[in-house]
């Protein structure tokens, strides 16, 4: 059973959203990283780069496949998870902690209402 914390926003395409203020911190799900197997390779935008509510920002490559990551909100990222360029895996171990990705100062924090809360996210996981 894959962790789902409460008061997270979640995406139908396995993204959590961590609000704090007019920011969003943003990773993948722990049902995500698990389906994906050892994470090896994660590939994210610069500082700086705009982001577009479901339009890709980047990559994870695991020994399996390599997925796209989607935008959950719009924005402009200003901070990246660069520990995760030499230790990735922290996307398997860690992902609501050391695994996050990128933080965006949303452009339209109403997009939110849009995303999932954890029991919508488990009930779509489950299905």
């Amino acid at each position: 059973m894959s962790a789902t914390p409460e008061g997270l926003k979640y995406s139908k395409e396995h993204e959590w959203v961590r609000v704090e203020g007019n920011q969003a911190v943003i990773g993948i799900t722990d049902f995500a990283q698990d389906e994906l197997g050892d994470i090896v390779f994660v590939e994210l935008p610069g500082e700086g780069a705009e982001l577009h509510a479901n339009e890709t920002f980047g990559t994870v490559e695991s020994v399996k496949t390599v997925s796209d990551l989607f935008a959950p909100v719009t924005g402009k990222v200003v901070k990246v998870n660069g520990a995760l360029e030499d230790n990735p895996e922290h996307v398997n171990s860690s992902p609501y902690d050391d695994g996050w990705m990128v933080v965006v100062e949303m452009s339209n924090p109403s997009e939110l209402e849009a995303l999932l809360d954890a029991n919508g996210y488990r009930a779509e996981t489950e299905a």
